[in-house]
Order: C-alpha cells, then structure tokens, then sequence
C-alpha cells in the first residue's frame, strides 16, 4: 500500500504571512466549539478558504469585469487580459503561494487548454469564438484562454493545501492516466466519430467509487465522495462560463445574436476536464504524500 494510513502533520501553507492572518486565529479561537456553533463555523471556514483557493480566477474574473470591451490606454481588451493574467500568476510564485513546480503543472494546464481551444474555434469545428481584436491571438484564440484553464488547476492546489486534503482508495494511476487522455482525446474526437462522454463518464464514477477526499474546514477530518467534488466543482465552473460569455469574453453559435444561457450539457463536460485536472495535480510530488493507493 502507497500514501499514508493515517494523517500526518498538515502541509504547510506557502503564503503563511497571509494564510496565517486569514485562517489561524480563526481556528484557534473555534476549535472548543461544538453542537451547531461548530457546525457554522466550519461552514464559514470552509468558505472563506474556498475563496482563498479561488485567487487566480477570482483576481482574473475582477479584471474582466473592470476592463472595457474596447480595452484600456489603447490596450485591445484580451491583450490586456494577458498582462494582468502573467502579472497575477507572476505574483503568486513571488509571493510563494505557488511552488515552481506547481507552476509547471499550470503551465501545462495552460498548454492543454490552449490546444483545445485552438481546435474548438477552428472554421471546421466553430464551437465558440473570441470576437474582438487582439494583438496576441494565435490561430484566432487569444492568448490569454489558457489562463482559463489554468485557474481551474491552480484552485485544485490551492484547495488541496489550504483544506489539508487526503485522498483514500485513489485508483492506480496508471488508471487514473488512462482516463484522464480519454476524456481529453474525447473533446477531439467526439466532432467524427460520436460522443463518448457518457461511457467516461460511467468509467470515472466506476473508477473513483470508492475513492474519498478527507478534508479540514477547522481542526477535525470531514468526508467526500470524490467524484461528487468532481460534479461539485463543475458546476461553479459551468456558472462561471455563463459569466465569461455574458461579458462577451467568447461566444457559442447560438448567443451570437443575444446572450442566452450557456447550454446545461457543458457542465458535464466541465466536470470530465475537472477528472483529467486532478489527475495532473495528483501526481505532484508532495501531493502524493496525501493520497493513498490500496495495493
């Protein structure tokens, strides 16, 4: 058997300057608490670390509600967005609340989506598309999407240390991996020869069904199916792509005319990409301290 047996030491928080102002006092002040005091106070923790995991997206979607459509001191809008999106991700290493090699792993988030992205906007497939001008698009997708992508990989690392995350009964990883390029060759090969997302679906819930994610909101262990932090996550991933079209950031076909409702369908899709992102970060070094695979 791989991983811990039983809980070790929490992991240490990067930013501890800022963590520790944020979370520590807390703690210290709740932890007596119990009955239905403890019960909301863990809840508003949970909460206010919840946010902290979100910094990435949460400082980016700031700025694409602050920034004009027409873009700022002659800067094109997504151009713009590029620059606060390297200045953010270039502050969070600075400032230690990522890791050189958490950034790797975001880096390649970045790459993956990226490719997507270029694929989905391409004139033979035209999923969606980025309307305005940039001086930083590549084969019609701005720079910047990546970023996208990446802060749904950097809220799985921020999210992982700050809640002190265990895994148990994580599948092999070659399992894991396995599945993880399925579900990307998926949202390829889907437009020439049918859908599998459904079957992948089935396999990941087969996969990771009796894999738990141990958390804690205070001082004490809480308990998750993972796959439903999976659905979970997709879900507030779904809402925030119901923003980014609602801000004209992209658009599908059939909000070309007026905005409408991002198509329910996608939340699946969001929560399969969840699957393949924690994969990725799974396998970082210090993160396999906390999983444990059964033999």
């Amino acid at each position: 058997m791989s991983g811990p047996t039983q809980h070790a030491a929490p992991l240490r928080l990067r930013a501890s300057s800022i963590d520790d102002r944020l979370f520590q006092a807390p703690a210290e002040r709740w932890a007596g608490l119990e009955g239905g005091r403890r019960f909301l106070a863990e809840l508003v923790l949970f909460g206010l670390k919840q946010a902290r995991a979100c910094l990435f997206a949460g400082l980016f979607f700031t700025a694409v509600f602050l920034t004009p459509r027409a873009g700022l001191a002659g800067v094109p809008r997504y151009d713009f967005l590029l620059l606060v999106a390297l200045a953010i991700q270039a502050w969070m290493v600075w400032a230690r609340v990522e890791t050189l090699d958490e950034l790797k792993s975001i880096t390649l988030f970045h790459v993956i989506g990226f490719v997507l992205e270029v694929f989905k906007t391409s004139t033979s497939v035209h999923s969606w598309a980025y309307p305005d001008f940039a001086y930083t698009k590549v084969f019609g997708v701005p720079l910047f999407s990546g970023f996208m992508y990446a802060a749904v990989g950097s809220y799985i690392i921020q999210a992982w240390r700050l809640l002190d995350l265990r895994i148990v009964h994580h599948p092999r990883y070659w399992m894991a991996g396995l599945l993880a390029l399925a579900i990307y060759a998926n949202f390829f090969t889907h437009h020439y020869v049918g859908d599998a997302r459904w079957y992948l679906a089935a396999c990941a819930v087969g996969l990771y069904a009796r894999t738990v994610v141990v958390f804690r909101p205070l001082d004490r262990p809480r308990r998750m199916p993972l796959s439903l932090g999976f659905v979970l996550i997709g879900f507030f991933i779904w809402l925030a792509e119901n923003v980014g079209t609602l801000f004209g950031l992209w658009r599908y076909p059939n909000q070309l005319g007026a905005w409408s409702t991002v198509h329910v369908g996608k939340w699946s899709s969001w929560s399969l990409l969840v699957v393949m992102t924690f994969t990725i970060v799974a396998n970082l070094k210090h993160f396999k301290e906390t999983i444990h695979v059964p033999d």
